[in-house]
């Protein structure tokens, strides 16, 4: 007998790419335990202690990770939530690359700036013995 599943067909890839997430780390997690134990001393059985955590948790994991992606509530969110993602209207990768280059050229113009405000108030401050130190305009004038 096969374990049923709520609205079986429906929401297929958004329970599916779910579960793999979870997956990933429930074995870091794992992972992380297994190091743990091996702090256990050789004479205690410490492979089966390994072996068993890595299965309890794996298997607790899955267990749970089926309990809560079959609940009704929880299942119809993720069935709505892939429909709703069929119909957004994904860009072309000539608007991407459009995009990236606006965001690009937007932050360098930030960029520079903010470095010509900061050399302001630096020049700024100086001059007021706010802040102590010589100023890079000096500096690039007499050429040193």
């Amino acid at each position: 007998m096969a374990l049923p599943i709520y609205k079986h067909g429906q929401g297929k890839w958004t329970r599916l790419l779910t579960a793999a997430g979870v997956g990933v780390i429930a074995l870091a997690g794992v992972r992380w335990l297994w190091q743990e134990l091996d702090a256990i001393p050789d004479g205690h059985h410490r492979e089966f202690w390994q072996i068993g955590m890595f299965l309890g948790v794996l298997l607790g994991t899955a267990g749970i990770l089926y309990w809560v992606l079959n609940k009704p509530k929880i299942a119809d969110f993720m069935i709505g939530t892939e429909a709703e993602m069929k119909k957004v209207n994904w860009p072309t990768r000539r608007e991407i690359i459009g995009s990236t280059w606006v965001v690009i050229c937007g932050t360098l113009m930030m960029a520079v700036f903010l470095y010509v405000v900061d050399l302001f108030f630096t020049e700024f401050f100086l001059n007021l013995h706010i802040i102590e130190g010589e100023s890079l305009l000096r500096r690039l004038l007499s050429g040193s």
